[in-house]
C-alpha cells in the first residue's frame, strides 16, 4: 500500500488516495469494506472541516459527541479531529456529565451537583447540562467546571456568556446544523457539541480502478 494523501489531506475529485499492489483475488474481495469505511470516516473528517471552516474566526471550538456507530467510536473520533474538530468524553469514564435525567432523578441541579461532587475526587471534572440561566447561575455556585447550554436560543447564549464571567467552561449543544453553528459561534461560548458530524455525516465517494 502506497498511500498518495494523507489524513486530514483536502482532496478534489479524481485524486487518487492511495495505491494498493497484491493478487487480485485478495484485493477484490477487500474492496467493498475498505471503501466502507474509508468513505465513512473521510466523509466525518470532511463534515467536521465544514463546520470548523463555519466558526472560524471565534473562540469556539468543534467537538464531537457520543452519538457514533457502535463499534466505530474510535475510529470516527480520530476523523473527527482529521477535519480539525476536537472531542469530547470516548465514555462515561473520562468525566462526570450531569444530564437532565441525572438532575430530575436527583431532585434539581444543586443535588445533582452535591451528589456528584461527592462521589469523585476533585481531580475528576464535573459538566452539567442546563436550559435556563437560572439554572446556570445555580450550576456556577456548585461549583461546575463545565456547563453544558443546551437548545438556548441566541440571546440566551450570549447572556449566558456575559452571565458566566469566564468562570467555567461554556458549551452550546443542541441540534446544531451547518447552518446554524456560525451563529451559535459568534455569542463567545467556548465549545459547540455537534451530534450531526458523526450520526449524519455523508460518506465521501471513493471508488477503486485497477490498472493496466
Amino acid at each position: 500500500v502506497r498511500v498518495e494523501k494523507g489524513d486530514g489531506a483536502r482532496v478534489a475529485a479524481k485524486d487518487v488516495v492511495m495505491r494498493v499492489d497484491g493478487p487480485s483475488r485478495g484485493i477484490l474481495s477487500a474492496e467493498r469494506v475498505a471503501l466502507n469505511f474509508l468513505g465513512r470516516l473521510s466523509g466525518v473528517a470532511s463534515e467536521t472541516a465544514r463546520y470548523v471552516e463555519a466558526a472560524a474566526g471565534t473562540r469556539a471550538k468543534i467537538v464531537c459527541t457520543r452519538k457514533t456507530t457502535p463499534l466505530l467510536r474510535a475510529f470516527e473520533k480520530y476523523a473527527v479531529r482529521c477535519g480539525g474538530g476536537s472531542n469530547h468524553r470516548f465514555g462515561l469514564y473520562d468525566a462526570v456529565m450531569i444530564k437532565d435525567n441525572h438532575i430530575a432523578a436527583a431532585g434539581g441541579v444543586a443535588e445533582a451537583m452535591r451528589a456528584a461532587k461527592a462521589a469523585v475526587g476533585h481531580m475528576t471534572a464535573i459538566e452539567i447540562e442546563v436550559e435556563t440561566l437560572e439554572e446556570m447561575e445555580e450550576a456556577l455556585e456548585h461549583g461546575a467546571r463545565v456547563i453544558l447550554l443546551d437548545n438556548m436560543s441566541l440571546d440566551d447564549l450570549r447572556l449566558a456568556v456575559a452571565l458566566n464571567k469566564g468562570r467555567a467552561v461554556l458549551e452550546a449543544s443542541g441540534g446544531v446544523t451547518l447552518d446554524s453553528v456560525k451563529a451559535i459561534a459568534a455569542t463567545g461560548v467556548d465549545i459547540i457539541s455537534a451530534g450531526a458530524i458523526t450520526h449524519s455525516a455523508p460518506s465521501l465517494d471513493l471508488g477503486l480502478d485497477f490498472l493496466d
